[in-house]
């Protein structure tokens, strides 16, 4: 099993609750399975900006997007097994 924590990214901006709420779901978990969520703002970023736009959040690992808009907790578990977190 690999020794670092294993790390989601959520992306959403400033001030959008949808954000604000999956951030608060997700701390839970992440405290339980020991995995970090960075938080990455789309403000700013042309790239980011015009693949998301409003369509936040979007919970990702690397690049396989786990879930958007609400905490997919069925998505989460499958990524946590697959991470050899849980059964």
């Amino acid at each position: 099993m690999n020794k670092t924590q294993p790390a989601l990214t959520l992306l959403g901006r400033e001030g959008c609750h949808l954000c604000e709420d999956m951030r608060a779901a997700l701390k839970p978990w992440a405290a339980r399975f020991h995995f970090e969520v960075k938080d990455v703002d789309i403000t700013g970023s042309p790239e980011l900006e015009s693949r998301y736009g409003w369509d936040i959040p979007v919970l990702k690992a690397g690049e396989t997007e786990i879930c958007r808009h609400f905490l997919d907790e069925r998505s989460l578990r499958e990524w946590l097994s697959a991470q050899g977190k849980i059964l």
